[in-house]
């Protein structure tokens, strides 16, 4: 595994955590210009493929037909915290698709407003499947189905034509061929795809670059454009991809996904990278990345200063001591 020592944790000045990954970064022309370990390590996108995800629905003109704003445009992107402006969203979106949140096969879990955020659920919580993370993706899914006459209780099945539609679409918008595509199931029952992470970036460089893009350019840049003008409905309160997309000022487009993935793409720059933190963890992925940023010069006083909580170098315990330290240790190269 040509995986590199990322983030390092100290206690007391000792080692104590060691958090090894790989990073890729990729220009529009699919070029590797930066990389940290193995750019190609092969890794499920999770959630950061939603917005690829979301491309035969864009293709086909959904969002005309069913009147989709660009905040429910941004829902088909999200992992949201299942708050109510999420909710609210989300049914806004079966409405227009004529159909009940029953439809969703999403799943149904506790909002991640309280299990991400490390918040006890008060005891009369009630929820369902609008408050999972991807309803705004599968309401993207079951409108595309209405759209198109599809069956709509098995449209998470891989042989589904919907999504043997989305794979088509995310090997061609990330450079690859349909076959290669490693299928698993996530945790919203969907088919994901592993694939290299020097591909995933590239996605994503695309993804940012919008109507520059000679393939995808007009979804992409709907897409793309919904996710930074709305990157509170992309993730939700006290979340890393509403932060960096904030700092971002509208260039940069992120996202992250389950067990340590995390991608963003500059729309100026034309480049986007990818980071895999092979163990998962988050607040190394989240520091992984603000060091990315600073080394590829992304970076002003203002951004650096407003990135500074998710890279949390200093470790505090409850009484508020420092006790110990999280660090870079890696240096990004040039192939």
């Amino acid at each position: 595994m040509n995986l590199v020592p990322l983030i390092e944790l100290t206690r007391g000045g000792t080692p104590e955590c060691l958090h090894l990954g790989a990073v890729a970064v990729v220009n529009t022309r699919g070029q590797v210009v930066a990389q940290a370990g193995d750019p190609h390590w092969l890794t499920f996108s999770r959630s950061t493929l939603k917005a690829l995800q979301a491309l035969p629905f864009m293709q086909a003109d959904g969002p005309r037909q069913f009147d989709f704003s660009q905040r429910e445009l941004a829902l088909l992107c999200a992992s949201h915290n299942g708050e109510d402006q999420h909710v609210a969203v989300a049914q806004g979106m079966l409405d227009k698709a004529g159909l009940t949140y029953k439809a969703l096969r999403c799943g149904c879990h506790v909002p991640g407003r309280f299990t991400l955020l490390d918040t006890a659920p008060p005891p009369d919580l009630i929820f369902d499947e609008r408050h999972n993370n991807c309803s705004g993706k599968h309401a993207g899914f079951l409108a595309y189905c209405v759209q198109h006459g599809l069956n709509l209780e098995d449209y998470t099945d891989p042989v589904h034509p919907l999504q043997q539609a989305i794979r088509a679409d995310v090997a061609r918008a990330v450079g690859m061929n349909a076959d290669d595509l490693k299928m698993g199931i996530d945790g919203c029952s969907a088919p994901n795809y592993a694939l290299p992470l020097s591909r995933l970036a590239y996605g994503y460089a695309r993804l940012a670059s919008g109507l520059n893009d000679g393939e995808f350019g007009e979804s992409f840049a709907a897409l793309s454009e919904a996710m930074t003008a709305h990157p509170d409905l992309v993730s939700g309160t006290g979340r890393n991809d509403l932060a960096f997309m904030q700092a971002g000022r509208g260039d940069w487009v992120s996202k992250v996904g389950a067990d340590g993935v995390q991608v963003l793409g500059s729309r100026a720059r034309g480049e986007a990278f990818a980071i895999k933190i092979i163990d998962g963890n988050k607040p190394a992925l989240f520091a992984a990345s603000v060091e990315v940023l600073d080394q590829l010069g992304w970076l002003d006083d203002i951004q650096r200063a407003a990135l500074a909580p998710w890279r949390a170098q200093a470790l505090v315990n409850a009484r508020g001591l420092r006790v110990g330290e999280r660090k870079p240790v890696f240096k990004l190269q040039t192939p």
